[in-house]
């Protein structure tokens, strides 16, 4: 089954700008928070991983810091940008330890999920709008 990418539009309505590379991230692993009707997970926020949502993130059951070389996945830093989950950010939010957003890598669908009052307010200062 092929899988059709959704317009890459962001949450400020631009075009979506790339997450990261280095780690390669998003459900499509082409550095871009793309999404498709087949990503359930809706990983569409662009967030900057911090130690103290790294540590969250484990403890509710997604190990993003152990390395996983069997499935090229490298583990994450604090500092790496990443395409989580928006259930997972918003719950992340709730709990109050929510990473900063790059809005503009962020995709619309993301806002389906996440008030964009709430990604606004964890938006990076180059973001900040």
């Amino acid at each position: 089954m092929t899988m059709k990418k959704d317009p890459d539009i962001n949450v400020l309505g631009e075009r979506l700008a790339p997450c990261s590379s280095d780690p390669l991230t998003g459900f499509f692993r082409d550095g871009s928070c793309n999404t498709c009707v087949q990503d359930a997970g809706s990983h569409t926020v662009c967030a900057i991983m911090t130690a103290e949502f790294l540590a969250y993130s484990k403890y509710v059951g997604n190990d993003l810091s152990t390395p996983r070389p069997e499935f090229g996945f490298p583990g994450l830093k604090p500092g790496n940008h990443w395409c989580l989950c928006a259930g997972r950010f918003l719950q992340a939010h709730d709990e109050g330890c929510a990473p900063q957003v790059n809005l503009r890598a962020t995709h619309a669908r993301a806002a389906e999920i996440v008030p964009l009052a709430i990604l606004r307010e964890h938006a990076t200062d180059a973001d900040a709008v």
